[in-house]
């Protein structure tokens, strides 16, 4: 939630100075600004990462030098179904982020709120004792 409210504030501060009429000269970007202390990384969706949202796109190009996945990573989208795995946004998100020399952080694998509805059930439905998880 505090990611997603500065996300905001950066993205309203970024339209707020676009909108302005008198413009002199160009901001630094902010990946720039704070290249010498640490990267500026942005959560992906796969509008982003497969350049469907141009708008974002630019964005990131300009003001973040790294990348996390918001959900392609996550088990529920690359497991969809029992032993078949999807990595093809994951692929793309990734391809992104190399086109664009971005420095990619992995997200992990297992999210509680988005776990497939078989991974934690046995053949007959029933719910699986943590040792067989860890199988």
């Amino acid at each position: 939630m505090k990611r997603m409210k500065i996300l905001l504030l950066l993205f309203t501060a970024f339209a707020i100075q676009a909108c302005s009429n008198n413009v002199v000269k160009k901001d630094p970007a902010l990946k720039d600004v704070l290249q010498d202390k640490f990267l500026i990384g942005v959560a992906l969706n796969t509008r982003q990462s497969s350049g469907k949202d141009t708008a974002a796109v630019r964005i990131v190009q300009e003001h973040f030098n790294a990348i996390v996945a918001e959900n392609c990573m996550k088990s529920g989208e690359l497991l969809k179904e029992k032993g078949r795995y999807d990595f093809s946004d994951a692929d793309e998100f990734v391809k992104f982020g190399t086109d664009n020399n971005l420095t990619i952080t992995g997200h992990c694998l297992i999210w509680h709120s988005q776990l497939p509805p078989w991974f934690c059930v046995d053949d007959n439905g029933e719910n699986v004792s943590p040792e067989e998880l860890k199988k």
